[in-house]
């Protein structure tokens, strides 16, 4: 990043000669493409292929965006129409991460909600999405349905057998998926592993692979990056009909280009030093050690918890968040109530105020009717 910013660095012993080279490939590569630098296109699509086994990834698919949120933003805006009982129906889950359900409200679409099974540490019932969509068809249009796995706020991570569930759902309702990926490093417990949508949806067979319309994210501001300030990411669209592809494009390409300097490090992400070069050993070293101590913090942030009197937490298998369930006495209930306060806020202001810890309640996420929770982001420090 500090050759591609600043160029006479090349000029500079002190750097390896595989920055070097990653720096000079980017820079020749920049020219007038808004949907990306065509290099760090072509990176993104190979790393996808190496990180599903070999299916391919066409580079014409890949999209460049000012972080994954933008790329979200965009297929909404992309799939929202109509108008009353007409009018796009977007499921998303409950708790969510606000994006979602502030995208919705802006774009004018219909907020569709499913709640995920918080017994069953935050996985996703198909009974639960049938009942959701069976509801929502009373007064919209669901055309969208998006998952977050891993999971922001609830840090569980989906079974493959659940991701497969959720792709014949999607193929015998017809609706457009949205798998919000950016957590895919992220997975720490025992059993659990990250299957891309992607390459679940190939592995299926073409009765599911050449129907399924699928757009996936992943960014430069999360999992063991952390660079949330360079607005970096990307989207991977599937099986787009052409027209409405070509529709993508000109919204995207109204916006201009994304951030040079997030693409270029969309690239790093991507294209991270191999065995036998001079920056991997090192690389290597500081991947391991922040995934290592997030993996620990995130096992000690859930027995901690639990052994609070009124708190309980379901294992944080992934992600960087726990959302553990607060049981709060009916004086505080009606105290916040008095205050106009959800519950779950006034407890936090309350345990700020008292001890300058920061939490986030449950109510912003959203959470079932008569439940309050917070969500704890896994420090790195306690």
């Amino acid at each position: 990043m500090a050759l591609c910013t600043y160029p006479q660095l090349l000029d500079d012993s002190k750097f390896p000669e595989d920055a070097k080279n990653r720096a000079r490939r980017i820079l020749q590569s920049c020219g007038g493409n808004s949907i990306g630098i065509d290099c760090v296109r072509h990176d993104v699509a190979n790393y996808i292929q190496r990180r599903d086994g070999g299916i391919p990834s066409d580079p014409d698919n890949i999209y460049l965006t000012t972080g994954a949120s933008d790329g979200i933003v965009t297929i909404l805006k992309l799939l929202t129409a109509g108008e009353g009982r007409t009018r796009t129906g977007i499921m998303i889950s409950i708790p969510q991460y606000p994006l979602y359900s502030a995208s919705v409200a802006e774009l004018g679409a219909v907020q569709v909600n499913y709640y995920l099974n918080e017994e069953k540490c935050w996985s996703l019932d198909i009974s639960e999405l049938q009942r959701s969509l069976q509801a929502a068809r009373e007064h919209c249009n669901p055309r969208v349905l998006c998952i977050i796995n891993p999971g922001n706020p609830t840090g569980q991570v989906q079974s493959r057998q659940c991701i497969e569930d959720v792709i014949r759902f999607a193929a015998k309702e017809n609706l457009f998926l949205m798998a919000d990926e950016v957590y895919q490093d992220n997975v720490y417990a025992e059993g659990c592993a990250f299957h891309s949508f992607k390459k679940v949806l190939f592995e299926m067979g073409p009765e599911y692979s050449s129907k399924v319309e699928l757009a996936s994210f992943h960014s430069t501001s999360k999992c063991y990056m952390g660079e949330c300030g360079f607005r970096g990411g990307y989207m991977e669209v599937i099986n787009m009909d052409p027209e409405v592809k070509a529709q993508l494009t000109k919204l995207v390409s109204v916006r201009l280009c994304p951030p040079a300097p997030g693409q270029a490090l969309m690239d790093l992400v991507v294209n991270s030093p191999q065995p036998g070069e001079p920056s991997y050993q090192t690389f290597m070293k500081e991947r391991t050690a922040v995934l290592s101590a997030l993996a620990e913090k995130a096992k000690l942030t859930e027995e901690i918890l639990n052994t609070v009197p009124g708190i309980s937490c379901n294992p944080v298998q992934g992600a960087m968040y726990s959302f553990p369930r607060i049981t709060l006495p009916e004086r505080a209930i009606n105290e916040a109530k008095a205050k106009d306060q959800a519950p779950d806020m006034f407890y936090c202001m309350k345990l700020l105020e008292e001890t300058g810890i920061c939490l986030v309640p449950g109510s912003g996420f959203g959470q079932r009717e008569g439940t309050y929770h917070f969500r704890c982001v896994c420090p790195q420090k306690f």
